[in-house]
């Protein structure tokens, strides 16, 4: 993943940021703090992990679909049913 180290500070802020969010679940749920609380926490973080996954994605779709969509587009294959692939290979 090369083409991802120029984004590579950002990205490692972000990782960071998200094991923070982690370490705050944790804690939560160490010092029995309400459903809410944890539940908050949890959304919070999902939503962290969610925006992580973006930006690689769009990278990723970027750096290496679109090489990938004009070599098939000669070959007969269809760049939309790649891309849904692509995307749902990675929210399951």
């Amino acid at each position: 993943m090369s083409h991802i180290s120029k984004d590579k500070q950002k990205l490692l802020n972000r990782v960071r940021r998200i094991r923070g969010q982690i370490d705050a679940i944790e804690r939560t749920l160490e010092e029995d703090k309400g459903c809410m609380e944890v539940l908050q926490q949890i959304s919070s973080c999902r939503g962290a992990m969610n925006g992580l996954l973006a930006v690689v994605l769009e990278d990723h779709i970027r750096a290496h679909l679109t090489e990938t969509v004009q070599e098939d587009a000669v070959h007969g294959s269809d760049a939309k049913e790649i891309l849904i692939d692509v995307v749902n290979s990675y929210f399951k």
